[in-house]
């Protein structure tokens, strides 16, 4: 079974030191978890790194007993056999049962570029498979908001992904819970959110069902939980590349509404004419009656809009600049189809595989001067 978790990552600062290259591939691929002062080398003295750089990396025409390997990393053997599970799932290391006794471990293609071509391969043929199941739960149109602002800034990008694989009766999860446990949507242990009615589960149901951006606010109003909680859980939403956050331009009129009573309110007419944008913005109708309502405080949400209706949004958005507002920030898939948001997510995946390739090739041409140094 293929399954793999990988963040992207710059790219090392030397393309010539084998550690760092191999530390780099071990990091975007989330092999080792790193901890405390117990990491205080980057890894560089674990098993994995070894095991990655002595062996299957720095020997590629070599296939190791796993029996061997456990004697020269001085390894349990079950806990050799957890890292090279990982390995073989990921797709970078075969095995083979040729003879009798222990597995032989080898690195994929005999060299780490050609293993990551079939990585390469492998993720883009599961990811356009596995998108596929979003399909039954789409119910949004996919209809923008009237003025449309580009997100402000991505998220680390993290995502996990897996083959298809029947769901264990005993699990208490749905099809959508696992699939979003298999893109790391979950977290790395997702314990009792992998169930059907998880607080993380109803909060993509309403993504998949709501056209307009949703507000921390209104999803703690809709499924109860802690702010932070549900903040964490869209965050982990974004790193996959599957939600954005972007700015709720459709409570416009609102937030223009709450900064101009503010601001009247403490700094009073004379500010709201110079320094808070009426006389550069809005013409003599607009501020004479804008000011007449804030002065009588009957100005609402739908005379701000009745107002300044005929205004391009570019203008209304400097206005609200201007009087020291600022737009909420809400959460939506990042396209209006699922092939949208798989072209999204393929977009900055191919990014991290392309880093991934100039690493390998970097590598296998550091470990070949290695050894042919040592030969010399």
């Amino acid at each position: 079974m293929f399954t793999v978790r990988m963040v992207e990552l710059p790219l090392p600062s030397s393309d010539r030191e084998i550690d760092a290259l191999v530390e780099w591939m071990t990091d975007t691929l989330c092999l080792v978890r790193k901890r405390g002062d117990a990491m205080a080398d980057n890894g560089r003295a674990g098993p994995v790194h070894r095991l990655l750089r002595d062996h299957l990396f720095g020997q590629p025409d070599t296939a190791w007993d796993a029996q061997m390997l456990a004697d020269e990393l001085a390894l349990m053997p079950a806990s050799l056999n957890h890292h090279l599970s990982r390995l073989v799932e990921c797709g970078l290391i075969g095995y083979t049962n040729e003879g009798k006794g222990w597995r032989r471990y080898f690195l994929r293609g005999g060299s780490l570029s050609n293993a990551v071509a079939f990585f390469q391969q492998n993720c883009s043929l599961v990811l356009s498979q596995r998108i596929t199941t979003l399909e039954p739960y789409w119910k949004r149109t996919g209809e923008p908001m009237a003025i449309e602002l580009p997100e402000p800034e991505h998220a680390p990008f993290m995502l996990g992904l897996s083959d298809h694989r029947p769901i264990p009766d005993d699990s208490g999860g749905s099809v959508l819970s696992h699939w979003m446990n298999d893109f790391g949507m979950l977290g790395e242990r997702p314990g009792k959110e992998i169930v059907e009615d998880s607080l993380s589960v109803r909060l993509m149901k309403t993504l998949l069902e709501r056209d307009l951006p949703l507000s921390l606010d209104e999803a703690v109003e809709s499924h109860g939980g802690q702010k932070a909680r549900i903040g964490r859980i869209l965050d982990r939403f974004r790193a996959s590349g599957m939600v954005e956050r972007v700015a709720r331009t459709d409570r416009l009129n609102v937030a223009l509404w709450t900064a101009m009573t503010t601001q009247y309110q403490r700094r009073g007419e004379d500010w709201m004419l110079k320094k808070g944008g009426f006389q550069r913005l809005l013409d003599n109708k607009q501020q004479n009656t804008l000011l007449r309502s804030l002065k009588k405080g009957e100005l609402n949400v739908d005379d701000v809009g009745r107002h300044l209706n005929n205004m391009e949004a570019r203008n209304q958005m400097l206005l609200l600049n201007l009087l020291g507002g600022r737009l909420p920030m809400g959460y939506r898939l990042s396209g209006p189809s699922p092939s949208a948001i798989h072209r999204r997510i393929q977009d900055r995946m191919d990014r991290v595989l392309r880093r991934m390739v100039r690493v390998a090739n970097l590598l296998d041409e550091a470990l070949q001067t290695s050894v042919d140094e040592g030969n010399a």
